[in-house]
């Protein structure tokens, strides 16, 4: 009796993770596709997979065929129509939180001279475009490139998009403090939806935040204003000051929230034993905030 009691709960216990699981992997589509074009699809797939399931029931035989036969190939048509979105959704899954990257003191340098370079670009009418690597490689637009392998300096920045640089078309391509290649062509966006008053720069930057996690900076040339475009979304008329900000907290701040995190995790699981440890990792999650504060 007991042997069928403890069966009949662990059958309830895995149809209850079970439905946890679907819930979650529901939850974290939903929260992928939250702003593309892929949304409204999904809503007008349920309506589909809703008609599909009446007809079975009502018996609207030549219908429901219809619809069985289309929902057999859904999966290939939304890989086909929507690669961009699932690569960078997959790319977004792919990454996890981890646990920070050691470099917080050059992504600091370099959003610094990156927004100093952009203000007096801007002030000048010069177009720039500026790519800030994260976690996803950019080497098949590097290789292409001019190799440059230089510190980042405004300076730098600044004199390879003037009018007589003869890479001062393309894009700089930033990694760390470095500055890996400069004259880089990146690939334009494919949505259509895309605002005509967008030039080519923008287009690009669009292109290649739908392809990767990059940050990409534009300086319009016609109007002198900086817009930071990532994840396939674009921030118009920023300053300096904006600028900064914005990328501080999509480099810096996010490399040491992702590290404190792991850390603390890390420690508190080692020490789910002792109280005294507890007690010493909860104060010094304290002292963080206050020091962040």
């Amino acid at each position: 009796m007991h042997e069928i009691a403890a069966w009949l709960d662990l059958r309830y216990f895995i149809g209850a993770l079970d439905i946890l699981l679907v819930s979650y992997l529901i939850y974290r589509i939903l929260l992928m596709v939250k702003g593309t074009r892929a949304l409204p699809m999904l809503a007008g797939l349920g309506v589909i997979v809703v008609v599909f399931v009446v007809s079975r029931e009502i018996g609207l035989v030549t219908l429901n065929w219809i619809l069985g036969n289309f929902l057999g190939s859904a999966i290939l048509v939304i890989v086909v129509l929507f690669q961009d979105d699932l690569r960078r959704a997959l790319i977004r899954v792919g990454l996890g939180p981890g646990l920070g990257n050691s470099n917080t003191s050059e992504h600091q340098h370099t959003i610094k001279e990156v927004a100093k370079a952009a203000a007096e670009l801007s002030s000048r009418r010069l177009g720039a475009l500026l790519v800030i690597k994260r976690d996803v490689g950019l080497e098949e637009y590097t290789e292409q490139a001019v190799k440059i392998d230089g510190v980042v300096s405004s300076e730098l920045l600044i004199s390879i998009f003037l009018p007589t640089s003869p890479i001062h078309d393309g894009a700089i391509i930033l990694s760390g403090n470095r500055v890996l290649a400069a004259g880089a062509v990146l690939p334009l966006t494919f949505e259509r939806s895309t605002s005509r008053s967008l030039g080519t720069r923008h287009r690009a930057g669009l292109g290649l935040s739908e392809r990767s996690d990059a940050l990409v900076v534009v300086v319009s040339e016609e109007t002198g204003i900086i817009s930071l475009i990532r994840e396939g979304r674009i921030t118009r008329d920023l300053n300096e000051t904006t600028l900064y900000n914005a990328l501080h907290r999509l480099t810096v701040a996010r490399d040491e929230l992702a590290s404190n995190r792991g850390w603390r995790r890390f420690l508190r699981k080692s020490s789910s034993g002792s109280g005294a440890a507890v007690d010493e990792a909860a104060s010094a999650d304290v002292a963080d905030s206050a020091a962040e504060q």
